[in-house]
């Protein structure tokens, strides 16, 4: 892919903010900002832990530019525990007005996100059930770690629940990778 005037701004910005960037982390951001239309100066990445991340006005933004109609998000109570900041979300993202939805579910506890993160488990829950809503329809490479944009099947017939997901999958991880099909089916 052939760079834009926004890429370079993106990657020289990166680089004044980031001073220890290796080569491998700027053609990593050059990728993501190239496939995605991500900007550093709108503050769509930022890069933590040898990473980079999606922020939120990055996942705003990557919706609108995909016409995201509406995002609802709940906790699901029984996979819940305030106490040892264990929480699980579903979220419904929807295409249209008319749209029946596409539901994706997220979990996150103490031990599987970063500890630069310890004591927002219940926004990085939220942050992955938007991002495994089978609509989101960028490549399994999309972002770094537990911002990734994972795509997961879902089988109209069989509607997903928080049960199914969450016992039929180890807890996710930061470095969880998309699901064979899910890769496939991005390309």
């Amino acid at each position: 892919m052939r760079s834009t005037n926004g890429t370079a701004a993106s990657i020289r910005m990166a680089r004044r903010i980031w001073t220890n960037l290796s080569r491998e982390a700027l053609s990593r951001l050059r990728e993501i900002i190239e496939q995605h239309k991500f900007s550093i100066p709108a503050g769509d990445l930022t890069y933590l832990e040898n990473g980079w991340y999606v922020t939120h006005t990055g996942l705003l933004g990557l919706a609108r530019r995909n016409r995201c109609a509406g995002i609802h998000v709940r906790p699901v109570s029984t996979f819940c525990d305030p106490s040892s900041q264990r929480w699980a979300f579903e979220a419904t993202v929807y295409k249209s007005r008319c749209c029946r939805g596409f539901v994706g579910y997220g979990d996150a506890d103490p031990s599987n996100v970063s500890a630069l993160v310890h004591g927002a488990e219940m926004r990085v829950a939220e942050t992955r059930a938007v991002n495994r809503a089978p609509c989101a329809k960028p490549t399994a490479s999309a972002s770094a770690r537990s911002r990734r944009l994972d795509l997961f099947p879902v089988n109209p017939t069989r509607p997903a629940t928080p049960e199914s997901f969450l016992h039929s999958r180890p807890m996710a991880t930061e470095t969880t990778a998309a699901a064979p099909s899910a890769i496939a089916s991005a390309s």
